[in-house]
């Protein structure tokens, strides 16, 4: 904590006269790093962003040489704890009055920075210049205020799946995300500061001020204030929320005694803003003034943006600005202008990051040396605040003395991501089955799951590193952390944008990470593949004695099988724990018999008698009995087929599932042991690639560059994703350009429950594009 400074606000004009507090120290975290600094200041806010390096653990694994000592072991691989450094972009937000104590903070935590110059924008560059200077030692360069923000606002797009939002206040989810667009140009952004700026952006470095107007934010505040005598924007913009417009302003009805039918106007449309303040006689409201004056100006701002949208024929509008700043009164008045004026063919869309926007880009213009753009980024749920949250972990009382520190952090990512070349709509792909934002009961009861498992994660973060006696320590920090997202989400669930089991998840691998957890289930999953592999040439040779007919099916079914082995999954998880012989047969035996809850393996079987594929691209799931068992005597007989096969596994832990490291080890030790995958390699028909994931579900628009090329280049024909959390969780509504197979087994019997099934039942989609020649049927979703 630092320490409490007293400001004299005789010294300055833009201080507090009260002793300020910073927040915990974890706001302006890795500030010893810091490489590179930007800052825009606005009226009332200051965001600053810096780059900074991070060292955190990474678990690695290395196969042992076994015509040395080391084969003595009788582990197929060693595993290690390396430490590697990233680079990560802070963004915080904070109120204008905690800007010199904010500057002291930084000037002291400061060790080295390579930069000498600081990057400005917004309109407190100039009156803050001197006292950044002062501060920090560096020299401040100003950057063009508009240039800033398309520069940021292309990087949020790009780099952020669920930045965009459509705002409906009277809907069950009030905040809606929308998909972000593989190709996000061209797009319309009309900024409200003090006046509108309406800009056409049409590619990255390519955009042009088409239009505005002087009644804007300013309008609002300086109107407002001489109305009703109210001097703060906020408090203006909470008279409104509570005001009654229809008491100020004259409405159809009040001219013409309902609807003008003939003009399509309904009797509760605004005819004149103010129009009864001519004619009554009697002293109106601050509120319904205040509220009065939003509608004008939101109406005013909104029919100028659909004419500008209709104009240059864009159907995508983005508004930002300090007008916006996430007021609900301020973006449900837009959104009402927006689809009035358009009859909806246009939306009018908010950005959960506006306020960050113009603080990015001067960082940007800043770090072009770095190429940031040539990364891909994601943000870190473990260090962000979310959307209209207060700060973290901070009593009211503290909250109190420190103001609204809002933070935002992006890492970069070791490799380029991009959408799988097969979807057949990148546009319109959503990777998500069920969005938790708008179903209270999915959600209470993931949320509820996910904080019951908490104890059984810290347990198994602790047992991975038994040589650390710190460990119980950080774990307990990762539980406080982790348990106070949970519950920002069950007030707050559009916090992070859509809601959903991957989100979930992910927040917590990041949270893990955080604290070095970055593999919990290595040694689990060591010990299983071990074991496993032993199984392996007698699991070939029995189904070699098979039929063909009985082959395809029981190879079916020993994925499925395979598939039950998931630690994610809390009833499997149980079993595996309290049964040390659970084991593949046992596995078989849990599934259901067919028909099994979603049943396409007719038409799969047929499929079979056809000609092979030409190339299969496999997700697959867990390590141990899963990918071994499973997963490779498939793979083993796509390959006899004739059939090249793409194995994509993460790139990084996640849970039990396999990694790519794992799956080069394993592999080569099955093709040391099978002739059919030896061949495979050799002859470059079964190729491992990354599929540039670290999470136990699959965004099939944010993949690997890399996997990407091979997907082209091999001409895939069949799309293979196994696993509740790739399958069910994510992309069963999937759509691609392709035939695909999703195999899983529900192993949560609140979801089988949902999807009227039971506890281990199957599901089994062979899908085949519309349009392509098939006698196959597709299978449906149960309702």
């Amino acid at each position: 904590m630092a320490e409490c400074v007293r400001l004299d606000s005789s010294t300055s004009s833009h201080t507090m006269d009260k002793s300020i507090t910073l927040p915990p120290d974890e706001i302006f975290r890795n500030l010893e790093n810091a490489k590179r600094f930007a800052i825009d200041i606005g009226g009332s806010l200051t965001k600053l962003a810096y780059y900074s390096t991070v060292q955190h653990k990474v678990a690695k694994v290395r196969s042992f040489d076994h015509n040395t000592k080391e084969a003595a072991s009788d582990k197929l691989y060693e595993i290690s704890v390396q430490e590697e450094v990233t680079a990560r972009l802070h963004f915080i937000k904070f109120e204008n009055a905690y800007i010199e104590t904010c500057l002291d903070f930084i000037k002291d935590h400061l060790v080295n920075t390579d930069t000498k110059v600081i990057k400005a924008t917004g309109g407190g560059a100039h009156k803050f210049k001197e006292l950044i200077e002062r501060k920090l030692g560096l020299n401040v360069d100003k950057e063009d205020e508009m240039t800033c923000l398309i520069k940021g606002c292309n990087f949020v797009l790009k780099n952020i799946p669920h930045e965009a939002f459509v705002y409906a206040k009277h809907a069950d989810s009030e905040f809606r995300f929308q998909t972000t667009y593989p190709e996000i140009f061209p797009y319309l952004l009309v900024n409200i500061g003090s006046g509108v700026s309406i800009v056409k952006v049409e590619s990255e470095d390519k955009f042009e001020r088409i239009g505005g107007s002087s009644i804007g934010g300013g309008t609002f505040w300086g109107l407002g204030a001489l109305l009703t005598k109210t001097k703060r924007f906020d408090e203006l913009l909470q008279l409104a929320s509570r005001g009654q417009h229809t008491n100020v302003d004259m409405l159809v009805k009040d001219i013409y005694g309902g609807s003008y039918g003939s003009l399509g106007l309904t009797g509760d449309l605004i005819a004149s803003s103010f129009g009864k303040s001519a004619t009554a006689d009697k002293e109106f409201s601050k509120e319904d003034m205040a509220k009065s004056l939003l509608h004008m100006i939101s109406n005013d701002i909104g029919q100028l943006a659909c004419l500008y949208a209709k104009l240059h024929n864009l159907s995508r509008v983005y508004f930002g600005g300090f007008f916006i700043r996430g007021h609900p009164v301020t973006m449900h008045t837009i959104t009402y202008s927006i689809n009035f004026f358009t009859k909806g063919e246009v939306q009018a869309l908010f950005l959960r990051h506006e306020g960050y926007l113009g603080a990015i880009g001067a960082f940007l213009k800043g770090a072009e040396e770095d190429n940031p753009n040539q990364y891909s980024w994601g943000e870190n749920y473990a260090g962000s605040s979310g959307l209209m949250s207060v700060s973290p972990d901070m009593n009211p009382m503290q909250r109190a003395r420190s103001g609204t520190f809002d933070m935002l952090e992006m890492d970069r990512l070791e490799r380029q991501l991009v959408n799988l070349p097969l979807l057949q709509d990148a546009s319109s792909y959503i990777p998500d089955t069920v969005d938790l934002t708008e179903d209270a009961l999915a959600r209470e009861y993931w949320l509820y799951c996910f904080e019951d498992a908490l104890d059984g994660v810290v347990k198994r973060a602790v047992a991975s590193q038994p040589d650390m006696p710190e460990a119980a320590e950080r774990a307990e920090k990762f539980r406080h952390k982790y348990r106070h997202k949970l519950q920002t989400l069950r007030h707050q669930p559009f916090a992070y944008g859509s809601l959903t089991v991957r989100s979930l998840l992910d927040t917590r691998e990041h949270c893990l990470n955080e604290f070095n957890f970055p593999d919990p289930y290595s040694k689990i999953k060591q010990r299983e593949n071990d074991g496993a592999l032993k199984y392996y040439q007698k699991a070939v040779k029995s189904l070699d004695e098979l039929s063909w007919e009985e082959r395809q099916f029981a190879l079916v079914r020993g994925v499925l099988a395979g598939n039950v082995f998931d630690w994610g999954a809390k009833a499997v998880s149980d079993v595996l724990e309290s049964d040390p012989e659970f084991g593949f047969e046992q596995a078989k035996r849990q599934l259901e018999e067919r028909p099994w809850l979603i049943d396409s393996y007719d038409q799969w079987f047929e499929r079979l008698k056809g000609p092979p594929h030409k190339c299969a691209l496999f997700f697959v799931d867990n390590s141990g009995v899963d990918i071994i068992l499973g997963v490779m005597p498939f793979v083993r007989e796509l390959l006899s087929r004739g059939t090249e096969v793409v194995l994509a596994s993460n790139s990084g832990p996640a849970l039990n599932d396999v990694t790519n490291g794992e799956l080069q080890i394993l592999t080569e030790r099955i093709a040391a042991m099978d002739s059919v995958i030896q061949a495979g390699l050799r002859e470059d028909r079964l190729t491992l690639v990354q599929s540039g994931s670290s999470s136990p579900c699959l965004d099939l628009s944010r993949l690997d560059k890399v996997l990407a090329n091979v997907v082209r280049e091999r001409k895939t024909d069949l799309v293979i994703i196994e696993g509740m959390g790739r399958a069910i969780h994510t992309n069963y509504y999937a759509m691609l350009s392709c035939e695909s197979l999703k195999m899983a087994v529900i192993k949560n019997s609140w979801l089988a429950d949902r999807l009227g099934g039971k506890l281990f039942s199957v599901v089994f989609k062979y899908e085949v594009p519309p349009g392509k020649p098939s006698q196959n049927s597709v299978a449906g979703m149960p309702s």
